[in-house]
């Protein structure tokens, strides 16, 4: 599921933006990376989510 959908937004992406891959990503036939992150939050509200994500501690 979430390869279809990197590999539909990127051809939509480059087809409404093209230079973004000629500026960003030197011209290679691709335009997300292969690796992807995906997690449940269940039982929390938005707001509650959002701020777990503003307090995170930055990768050293």
């Amino acid at each position: 599921l979430i390869g279809n959908i990197k590999t539909v937004s990127s051809r939509l992406i480059r087809k409404e933006f093209p230079w973004l891959a000629t500026k960003y990503f030197y011209g290679l036939p691709y335009f997300w990376t292969g690796a992807y992150f995906v997690a449940s939050c269940g039982g929390v509200t938005v707001e509650q989510l959002k701020n777990y994500v503003e307090h995170q501690e930055q990768p050293k």
